[in-house]
């Protein structure tokens, strides 16, 4: 399983329900990933999507509490258990963890593979990713150029388990 997400300096994510970062090539990369794939989402997340509806050519599950909360062309999971055995169904390789921060606090340390999209700077933020930089079980394998979207820096990394 693997996690994707985008964080600024701090490893912030999120500001109330909003992103704290919107780049383009971000999306971009994102949609690419995980478009013929899983994804794995909190309630909170999947109600920040357009529509909400569901993400286009994706499998699309929601991890909540709520029991009576379905949606279109969403499997709804209620807890951990029920997640994994809905995971069962699929090559691990192709299941992407999408957040929100609570979702990734759960799930992260069942992944074996995190794209992350560091933004150089720090943002106001009240959600954050598990900071992989002050956890010795993670290592960058993989680190793109440094890029530029209206004067914030950010780049492409692949931390692995190690």
């Amino acid at each position: 399983m693997k996690a994707i997400v985008n964080v600024d300096k701090n490893w912030g994510i999120g500001l109330g329900d909003a992103l704290i970062n919107h780049i383009p090539a971000d999306m971009k990369f994102f949609r690419e990933k995980t478009t013929g794939n899983v994804v794995v989402m909190g309630r909170s997340t999947f109600l920040t999507f357009p529509g909400p509806k569901a993400l286009p050519n994706r499998v699309n599950i929601v991890l909540t509490t709520d029991k009576n909360w379905s949606v279109p062309d969403v499997i709804v999971c209620h807890s951990l258990e029920e997640l994994e055995a809905e995971l069962e169904k699929y090559d691990t390789d192709t299941v992407y963890v999408i957040g929100g921060m609570s979702v990734y606090n759960q799930l992260v340390p069942l992944c074996d593979t995190a794209y992350i999209t560091k933004v150089e700077t720090a943002k106001p933020a009240d959600k954050f990713f598990p900071d992989l930089d002050a956890d010795a079980s993670w290592e960058v394998t993989e680190e793109g150029e440094e890029q530029d979207h209206n004067g914030v820096k950010f780049r492409f990394l692949t931390y692995k388990k190690k």
